[in-house]
């Protein structure tokens, strides 16, 4: 438990942490039940590496699901209704990068060559980023609301990425999938406050995930910036996606908070 975790603040609350399974999502999972939540469904593609970490938590449990699935989506947020009578928080962390791009560019970095992307880049791999980050988000905001209008209550944190600011050279599919999850979250945010519904997004810059453990070494040496701080860790990104779940945030409304030590600013 981080040290600035405050007891109780999510007493009694129920929670939904998509992308549980490892990461941040796992980070944000941990720390709910940490903080009182009385519920915290961990869903996560891998129901396996969910179920580990539900095994921790007092009040964890773990389902499967795809995000790219809309109607598997529904029915995980219908399943916490008929269960617990209520969704309070929904932090969406559930993602996909491209470790075969990601290659392409550290190769290309090592030989010293121009990096060509765009034009390799096939239409399955543009359409499985897009569809997971993107889609994804867009199945997962819609669920919650519905799920949370009736209440006129709820928190809907998603994590998006520094990416759709600084635009990676060589990945841009990647950084158009959260530049568009962004875009979606801040309109989704400014229609549904007025039903007392908070959404909010968290854009990381380099963070210590299962992602960044597949980053090739050449990539991972240009992020090593003594000017700026290291890598994230999972639990600092969940300390700044539950402050945005939090009372504490509730001016907060379509906001995008960058948190990138320091890389760049907007």
């Amino acid at each position: 438990m981080n040290t600035g975790t405050r007891q109780g603040r999510f007493e009694g609350k129920v929670a939904m942490v998509t992308g549980a399974g490892s990461g941040m999502g796992a980070a944000v999972a941990r720390q709910l039940a940490a903080e009182g939540a009385g519920a915290v469904v961990l869903a996560d593609l891998n129901r396996e590496t969910a179920s580990v970490v539900a095994k921790e938590l007092p009040t964890g449990r773990a389902v499967a699901l795809d995000v790219v699935d809309a109607t598997a989506v529904d029915a995980a947020v219908e399943g916490v209704l008929r269960e617990h009578g209520k969704l309070d928080i929904v932090v969406h962390a559930a993602g996909v990068d491209d470790p075969d791009v990601k290659q392409w560019i550290a190769d290309a970095l090592v030989d010293g060559c121009r990096i060509r992307v765009t034009d390799r880049l096939a239409d399955t791999a543009w359409r499985r980023v897009m569809s997971v980050n993107l889609d994804g988000t867009f199945h997962v905001l819609r669920a919650a609301v519905r799920a949370m209008r009736p209440a006129e209550a709820g928190a809907i944190v998603v994590i998006g990425s520094s990416s759709a600011f600084d635009a990676p050279v060589g990945y841009p599919h990647y950084a158009a999938s959260k530049a568009g999850v962004h875009a979606l979250s801040q309109a989704v945010a400014k229609e549904v406050v007025a039903s007392g519904i908070r959404v909010n997004v968290v854009a990381p810059g380099p963070t210590e995930t299962g992602m960044a453990a597949r980053t090739p070494a050449a990539l991972r040496t240009g992020f090593a910036d003594p000017g700026v701080r290291p890598y994230a860790t999972p639990e600092e990104i969940a300390d700044i996606a539950l402050f945005l779940a939090s009372d504490a945030a509730a001016n907060l409304v379509g906001a995008v908070l960058l948190a990138n030590g320091g890389r760049f600013t907007t």
